[in-house]
């Protein structure tokens, strides 16, 4: 159909057409509610009838306009107006890639600035889920402030009913009708895309994935670094038969100042096999960069030279692409190691797979002794966390039954066996799957080390020492002592040296503020002896004569001699952006005996994302921008769900402040300005908030404060370390989970908030107790316990009486509804559940309980909190696309820094 000027679609006016194609029309257009100008889209009659296709359009309209990217235009509404649908899009002024091209060839640096826009772009729509599935010049535009993909995503939406793409029933004849698919994409179970840039997949009728993309971004590239098109043909038989059996002349063949090692990068997107092929935008991104930065004039070892907070960078070399493009790629490829040159690259996780989420636990990967197995925390769709398993040179990523819940994991001395904790337990299993053997059932995790004699070594808590408990079991016992005149408080992230009687450990201070500088000692079993090795707030891992640790964000090598425990030499950085955890001194990298890293790098992926959510799990609203909520984090309602009360982190200064959230607009303001560390807050009756201070002073604090930041009163703390769980309606007690001893068992203690000193254990005996919450009337609370050997759901009178076990197989994070009428909680599955319950004068009833939703977010006591019509749920979520974030590996890491 034709639209004239002037002719209205909704509040849009048409002003001109722009072109036409096989797509639909194209018109500028004016949006007189917002008085700019957009580029509309008129789908095509035959598109618009099916009202299947029409309602998948949509669907996939939706997760399109989301993609919020400098280099990707963008969706701005999908209407239908009468018979007509149509697009609203952003109106971009400049030129097509297409008609760049028809004058020549790019210089190679437009070829690479351009490509690493287009890759960035892939790469953000990949990790949405969005495929384009129709990358070509055409959808490419060139304007003033960089490349612009159009047509993100689409090309399925409108496409076809079959998974397929194409039916066998489809003939040559019917292909051959025009460059640009018009009239085939009618049909059900047709091809999808332009022919010169389709992938063998694609043309064999297979789902396309991000890899297809990957296949026509190295014809894009291809095209815009010889001008030529990388397959051609006299007709679309021709050409799919070139696609299907022929490779494309060298790049350097057309043009000679091509560098290598993009014509060996071109060449692996352009891989057959989709298997073998570049696996990500991701990867194509880091390597033109790389090539950018000059590392390729040769195809030998990049040399990049950088300076950062005073330190000089390392020169380190990132394989060549020979290597580099037959190395690796997602957790179904193979990495092959080359004994010439240390291999630099990335591994995703299996499709549907997300690595862990509990980004305030042990590391979440580690590699074997002998570098040929990783092991990594991850889940499928909705699952648990699970241990799984990656030969490094095969292609068989794959979950480790028995191990849900699975936390940092370490190899036995030969790699048959891991060890991995739980929420409170660590326990191994063999490399091959089997039995789940339970070693410890107390433990608060902090990193554990395996040597030759069957002795596991483990930090335990915020405040312990690190203990050890043999193989096979038995009792843990104590391997190194706090020195109090340092103000320690914990040790953690033990690693055996190769005697396997010595071990590196990190000692500080619980939390943070001023106090002792962080320390890596070597400690030594049976004995309490140890020697100061560096002043570093990192962990540490020893191999080939260096300790890697992490200083100003940066991973770091250091010669260090195993026998005198003196470390010589300048540290060496090796990867300046590896993740780092500066609450809990932790980056997430692990070395192998013989020279093999495995790190996660991306300084902010500790984020998440507030929101709201229905009883089904489905996300009704985000809140605010994403924050640091991963620790700490509990979102805590006022009485009104209108606002929130919770800790962010500042991961900087490696602790968290109180902050307001208004649920309506998203805007946070700051409660506490001081320079302690608030790792929790409830809200206390009449507004005011109760906030506990856990370090930065001589002695941990809990204090009222009123909402415009002025501390009230003070309320007395005799533990070490009390977190407010929650207040009486009155606001005369608050409940608390407490360690009194230097054991990791805690009890529910009520501290009176009026002054006096007066506490009382309300909740106590084997095992620990923790997440206490009044009901509404404040004559009951409800709290998990472990006394049973698991943690499980009770509820109590107040302050004694009656007792009664809710949950029955496993449950934590306790809450009530506002009425008091129905109660929450979470399983050992991490589905949040929903039980009906009636109060009565000392005595209680439960419904049985029925699963919501899973939750995946992450917090230091609760996850999530419910309104009080218990309708919705306010929970921190993890962002997917940090979820889905590749794990590098440097083989033969050494030769980099035996360089120096």
């Amino acid at each position: 159909m034709h639209l004239s000027p002037g002719h209205r679609l909704g509040p849009y006016e048409i002003i001109s057409p722009l072109g036409a194609g096989g797509m639909g029309e194209v018109y500028r257009a004016r949006d007189t509610r917002l008085g700019r100008d957009v580029a509309i889209k008129i789908l095509p009659q035959h598109l618009s009838s099916n009202a299947e296709v029409r309602a998948r359009f949509e669907r996939e309209a939706k997760t399109v306009s989301s993609l919020n990217h400098p280099n990707i235009c963008t969706l701005f509404d999908v209407g239908r107006e009468g018979d007509t649908d149509f697009l609203v899009m952003e109106l971009i002024e400049g030129e097509t890639l297409a008609t760049r091209l028809s004058k020549g060839a790019l210089p190679l640096a437009d070829t690479l600035r351009i490509g690493g826009q287009i890759a960035d772009a892939l790469d953000r729509a990949h990790r949405a889920g969005v495929v384009h599935r129709d990358l070509k010049p055409g959808n490419v535009m060139l304007t003033k402030s960089g490349a612009k993909l159009m047509d993100f995503g689409l090309a399925r939406a409108v496409g076809l009913g079959g998974a397929s793409g194409l039916s066998t029933g489809v003939t040559v004849g019917a292909l051959t009708q025009s460059p640009t698919v018009a009239q085939p994409l009618t049909a059900e179970g047709t091809i999808i895309g332009t022919f010169q840039y389709m992938s063998p997949e694609q043309l064999e009728g297979k789902e396309s994935d991000a890899r297809s993309d990957v296949w026509a971004f190295g014809c894009v590239l291809y095209e815009m670094a010889t001008g030529k098109r990388a397959f051609d043909g006299k007709s679309q038989a021709s050409l799919i038969t070139s696609i299907m059996g022929s490779q494309p002349a060298p790049i350097s063949a057309i043009s000679t100042m091509s560098p290598p090692a993009f014509d060996k990068l071109v060449s692996a997107m352009l891989a057959k096999d989709a298997a073998d092929r570049v696996q990500s935008a991701h990867d194509v991104k880091l390597q033109l960069q790389w090539i950018a930065e000059g590392g390729s004039a040769t195809g030998a070892p990049a040399i990049a030279t950088h300076r950062t907070r005073k330190m000089a960078w390392l020169p380190w070399a990132v394989a060549a692409l020979a290597i580099a493009a037959a190395v690796m790629f997602a957790m179904r490829g193979k990495i092959t190691v080359d004994s010439e040159h240390p291999v630099h690259a990335a591994i995703t996780p299996p499709p549907g797979v997300l690595f862990s989420s509990s980004t305030d636990k042990p590391l979440p990967l580690a590699i074997s002794p002998d570098g040929s197995m990783i092991a990594f925390c991850a889940r499928t769709g909705e699952g648990p966390d699970m241990l799984w398993i990656r030969s490094v040179d095969a292609m068989d990523a794959r979950a480790i039954p028995g191990t849900e819940g699975a936390q940092g994991p370490f190899f036995s001395p030969d790699g048959k066996s891991i060890g991995f904790f739980t929420r409170d337990r660590m326990k191994t299993v063999n490399t091959t799957g089997g039995a789940v053997i339970e070693l410890v059932n107390r433990v608060d995790a902090r990193g554990g080390t395996w040597n030759a004699d069957g002795n596991i070594v483990f930090g335990d808590g915020t405040n312990h020492p690190l203990k050890m408990v043999r193989q096979d079991g038995g009792k843990p016992e104590q391997v190194s002592a706090l020195d109090s005149t340092r103000q320690e408080s914990t040790h953690r992230y033990p690693w055996f040296l190769p005697d396997g009687k010595h071990f590196l450990y990190l000692a500080r201070r619980s939390g943070a503020g001023k106090g002792i500088e962080p320390t890596i000692f070597v400690g030594e079993l049976g004995s309490n002896k140890r020697t100061q090795v560096v002043e570093v707030a990192s962990n540490v891992q020893y191999a080939s004569g260096y300790i890697l640790y992490v200083r100003e964000g940066v991973l770091v090598a250091q010669h260090f001699n195993p026998k005198t425990f003196a470390v010589s030499g300048p540290a060496l950085p090796l990867i300046d952006d590896v993740r780092f955890d500066e609450r809990f001194s932790r980056g997430v990298f692990s070395i192998s005996s013989n020279g093999v890293l495995v790190c996660m790098t991306g300084k902010n992926q500790t984020r998440t994302q507030l929101a709201w959510l229905d009883r089904k799990g489905t996300m009704i609203a985000k809140v605010g921008d994403p924050a640091d909520y991963t620790y700490g984090g509990t979102p805590e309602l006022s009485s009104d769900d209108t606002q929130s009360v919770m800790p962010i982190g500042n991961r900087e200064r490696g602790t968290s402040d109180v902050w307001i959230v208004d649920l309506g607009s998203g805007r946070r303001r700051r409660l506490t300005v001081d320079q302690d560390d608030h790792p929790a807050a409830i809200w206390a009756p009449h507004g005011g908030v109760i906030v506990a201070t856990s370090t930065g002073t001589n002695k941990p604090r809990m204090g009222i404060v009123s909402p415009d930041g002025v501390l009230e009163r003070t309320i007395p703390v005799y533990a070490n370390f009390v977190w407010p769980r929650t207040a009486s309606p009155d606001g005369s007690v608050v409940l608390v989970a407490a360690n009194t001893t230097t054991t990791a068992i805690a009890d529910i203690n009520a501290i009176s908030t009026l002054g006096d000193t007066t506490r009382t254990v309300v909740a106590g005996g084997d095992g620990s107790q923790d997440c206490p919450q009044f009901s509404p009337d404040g004559k009951f609370f409800a709290y998990h316990s472990e006394e049973s050997g698991r943690y499980e759901i009770y509820v109590a009178t107040y302050p004694s009486g009656g007792r009664w076990q809710v949950s029955q197989d496993g449950g934590t994070e306790a809450r009530w509804g506002g009425d008091g009428r129905e109660l929450f909680f979470v399983d050992r599955n991490n589905y949040v559940n929903a039980v009906e319950v009636t109060l009565r004068p000392g005595a209680f009833d439960a419904g049985p309980s029925t699963r919501l939703f899973q939750l995946h977010g992450t917090g230091g006591g609760w996850r999530y909190d419910v309104t009080r019509d218990g309708a919705r749920f306010l929970v921190t979520q993890p962002l997917p696309q940090d979820l889905a974030l590749p794990v590098t590996i440097i083989t033969d890491w050494t030769r980099l820094v035996d360089k120096r």
